[in-house]
């Protein structure tokens, strides 16, 4: 008798694709409008409202804040319907919420999820010093050293000149030094005013014309970037960059080790890593969020990092039965 084939496990790519077009489709409707507290909310609420459907007993790890402070999506919230697999989840239901709210591009929705407790938590500390890159180059990334030597070592890896080498960093006065440094190298530099997520997969996505992201961000965003690097290849590393005194000594009463470099199996050390992440503003890796008639359209990315699988999803939605479904703020 011949053996029975192997039980298929729960693939969640495409119903968490679900839950970041419904956040972007809430999201879209205050694009340019200059009012991102209503974006964000409408994202929050969109997405929560899906992830109530999806088969999985999640715990938010990365999330929207504290309960007092987020009442959707906080740090320790459960989603999904209580059946499935045991999971953490990171959200960033609008990803650039100042990048919606002036129309500008590269706003995503979001979601990260892992086995439970393989996620970093970042505790108090909301920044954190990285770098990230493709994984041709990822064995040249170092925290410790000047940050010239390694895009002099990258240049020369790539057998380009310096001149050749492109640095996507956030547009903030903490980053002057760094800015200056890199174009001392003979560097280039791409300056954005938001997005760290959709950096980090420029950087890491073989072929990009972008070679290295580096600053100091979000540690949410980095976990995030985590989850999607365990899926495409590449790799990020980061370090706790607490903003105040308050904040350091909260980390270290709380056992944080402040000099740990933390790479992308620290900040997400699971074997089966789902990312997805739809666009809500035009931008370099995804398409916005755009209306036609009585269609809106959406694209997605869906990653799994057991199968390697990368997935492009383009969704043509009914706005009037998405309407009927899940209200008018979202269609």
């Amino acid at each position: 008798m011949s053996e029975a084939p192997p039980r298929r496990d729960r693939n969640l790519a495409l119903e968490l694709v679900r839950a970041t077009e419904y956040a972007a489709l809430g999201a879209s409707r205050w694009v340019g409008r200059g009012e991102k507290e209503e974006a964000d909310g409408a994202a929050v609420d969109a997405m929560r409202l899906m992830l109530g459907s999806v088969a999985m007993d999640g715990v938010v790890v990365i999330g929207e804040g504290e309960k007092d402070e987020a009442p959707m999506l906080y740090n320790g919230e459960q989603v999904g319907d209580g059946s499935g697999p045991q999971v953490d989840v990171a959200v960033d239901p609008l990803e650039g919420t100042e990048l919606c709210a002036n129309g500008q591009p590269n706003a995503l929705a979001t979601i990260a999820v892992s086995e439970r407790g393989t996620m970093f938590d970042p505790g108090p500390c909301f920044y954190m010093e990285k770098m990230a890159t493709s994984r041709d180059l990822a064995h040249l990334l170092d925290l410790d050293r000047p940050l010239s030597e390694t895009l002099r070592a990258m240049a020369s890896e790539k057998g380009v000149d310096m001149g050749d080498i492109v640095v996507i960093i956030l547009d903030r006065s903490r980053h002057e030094d760094a800015i200056r440094e890199i174009r001392e190298a003979g560097a280039r530099i791409r300056l954005i005013p938001h997005g760290d997520v959709s950096a980090a997969l420029t950087a890491v996505t073989e072929d990009s014309d972008v070679d290295l992201l580096y600053g100091i961000g979000g540690t949410p965003e980095g976990v995030l970037a985590a989850a999607a690097i365990q899926c495409i290849g590449g790799q990020i590393l980061g370090r706790l960059w607490p903003g105040s005194d308050e904040e350091r000594q909260a980390a270290l009463d709380a056992g944080y080790d402040l000099e740990e470099v933390l790479d992308r199996d620290r900040l997400v050390s699971g074997e089966d890593v789902y990312f997805s992440a739809t666009g809500v503003t035009y931008g370099e890796l995804l398409e916005g969020v755009h209306f036609a008639g009585d269609a809106a359209f959406t694209e997605s990315v869906s990653m799994r990092s057991r199968s390697g699988t990368v997935r492009k999803v383009s969704a043509k939605h009914n706005r009037e039965r998405l309407r009927t479904m899940i209200g008018e703020r979202f269609g």
